[in-house]
């Protein structure tokens, strides 16, 4: 019932392009609320999770952009309210490291940000007055807007860029009478190397690190099974899809529309506990997207000038320091994924029995003081595991509570590869950061403001994520003295927003407004 995306990165078809919509018309018209979609499914139907189609198609929708295809202000009130807000919403600019007063910060592209769902504030979300549930006088300005307004999130897979290319014109044909416009675009790739590893454009292995969802009873694999709980990994289902148990063992909510024929003929269950209501969420998601710039050569420059440093001011410890060394510090994996590892002859784990980079791992026992991994690495913010227990006892439950805060990620580079790093060719390139998460405030937002941004991240001081944050430094714990570097902004952001991933069904409902 789910998008096919829930369940897969579409691995096997290794190029694509992502096509951000905006609908192009003033107000709801009976041609133009749904109709699109109709005409979308007939030259690129969103792919479900059997994942049988030799080219596949996701697809998210803005809280604007629903409202503009005829979504009932009822239904859109039901939604959670980072997703009403958007994105762009001043206060969570702020909490994402984004923008200050008024002043976009040097994470973010110079000028600003191109793109958003340029999304209305709903006044029932942030203001202190009870409101009517049916007031449809709930729409106020953007507090903050990009210069390209995106309604809806087409990702489109394929074979070879031949194929995309002409997959692109096909559905801006198709969608042109409805008004439906293509106002930006991104080619996606996802080729491996000749080791089957696939890099981001630093030249990291990406993509290693995922949370495995599970549920007693349902099959969410190809394998014709239940997904084991992993214990390193394991997370309820609901963190991932609407209407299942999440690791609070509650159901994550999700969005609700009138009991309605055109509901249940689209196939919308009863909602379990709202009588008179379908469940629009179930087996949905909030995909969270941003453009993330990536600068190489300014990236191996600093790696360079950072080894330089350490060289001319520890002349006798100098021989395993180069820009490589440096960099996957930053990183805490080395280039072909491996995690740091203090106790391990290589200085790296061990590959698991797939010859793939092993994943199923702790901190607290082998790294506690990061001498492998350091504290402040991207990959140690990213999913700090039990290492931030203070002591034995508490590693189980840290380790629980940091996976309440994961994220599937679904993103996938853009822009050419760079021939030489060190030869800047001016070329766009970056990650479409993708991810999925049943709660944003709690999963993306959290992982982003506190343990990305976190200066105080591990008991550090003044050190942000090395990878993604402001130019700072970064603490190398090494014995018998630290090292500390300085590192700069290396990844900008470029656009962003937040999704509604429809279930199958809700897409089906969506076309018939």
């Amino acid at each position: 019932m789910t998008q096919g995306m829930a369940v897969s990165g579409f691995a096997s078809l290794p190029t694509g392009r992502a096509l951000f919509l905006k609908f192009d018309w003033k107000g709801v018209t009976k041609k133009k609320g749904g109709a699109w979609l109709q005409a979308l499914h007939e030259v690129a139907p969103i792919s479900d999770a059997d994942g049988r189609e030799a080219r596949s198609a996701g697809l998210g929708l803005t809280w604007e952009g629903m409202r503009k295809m005829g979504l009932s202000p009822n239904a859109l009130a039901s939604f959670d309210r980072p997703f009403k807000e958007g994105m762009f919403q001043e206060d969570r600019l702020r909490r994402l490291g984004d923008r200050r007063e008024d002043k976009w910060l040097e994470t973010v592209i110079p000028g600003g940000p191109k793109w958003s769902g340029n999304t209305p504030l709903d006044d029932a979300a942030v203001d202190d007055e009870a409101r009517a549930f049916d007031d449809e006088e709930n729409v106020a300005e953007a507090r903050i807007t990009t210069p390209i307004t995106v309604h809806a999130l087409l990702l489109l897979y394929e074979k070879d860029e031949e194929t995309a290319e002409a997959w692109c014109k096909t559905v801006g044909d198709a969608l042109a009478p409805f008004d439906v416009k293509i106002v930006h675009g991104l080619p996606l790739d996802l080729r491996p190397d000749e080791r089957g590893i696939a890099r981001e454009h630093f030249g990291f292995a990406d993509g290693i690190s995922q949370p495995a969802p599970f549920e007693p009873g349902t099959v969410i694999v190809k394998s014709g099974a239940d997904y084991p709980q992993d214990p390193w990994n394991g997370v309820p289902l609901g963190e991932v899809l609407m209407g299942h148990e999440n690791g609070h063992h509650e159901i994550a909510l999700g969005p609700v529309v009138v009991d309605s024929e055109e509901g249940r003929a689209a196939g919308l269950p009863a909602h379990p506990r709202g009588e008179g209501f379908l469940d629009l969420g179930l087996d949905g998601s909030y995909m969270v997207v941003r453009e993330l710039k990536q600068d190489v050569t300014q990236f191996w420059e600093s790696m360079h000038a950072g080894a330089e440093r350490i060289n001319q001011r520890d002349p006798h410890h100098k021989g395993h320091i180069d820009a490589e060394w440096i960099a996957s510090r930053v990183i805490g994996r080395d280039l072909n994924g491996n995690l740091l590892c203090p106790v391990s002859p290589t200085g790296v784990l061990p590959v698991d029995k797939y010859n793939q980079p092993d994943n199923d791992f702790l901190f607290y026992d082998r790294d506690r003081l990061g001498h492998g991994c350091p504290l402040g690495s991207h990959v140690r913010r990213g999913n700090p595991r039990d290492g931030l227990a203070p002591k034995p006892s508490d590693k189980q439950t840290l380790l629980d509570a940091s996976n309440n805060h994961r994220i599937l990620r679904r993103g996938r580079k853009y822009g050419p590869t760079i021939a030489d790093p060190m030869k800047d060719d001016g070329a766009d390139r970056g990650l479409l950061f993708i991810c999925l998460n049943t709660d944003i405030t709690r999963q993306f937002e959290f992982v982003q403001q506190t343990w990305m941004l976190n200066q105080n991240f591990a008991f550090l001081y003044d050190e942000a994520d090395p990878l993604l944050g402001p130019k700072g430094m970064l603490t190398i714990p090494q014995e018998p003295l630290r090292r500390i570097i300085e590192v700069d902004s290396f990844v900008k952001m470029a656009g962003g927003e937040y999704f509604f991933l429809p279930s199958m069904p809700a897409l089906r409902y969506l076309a018939s407004l």
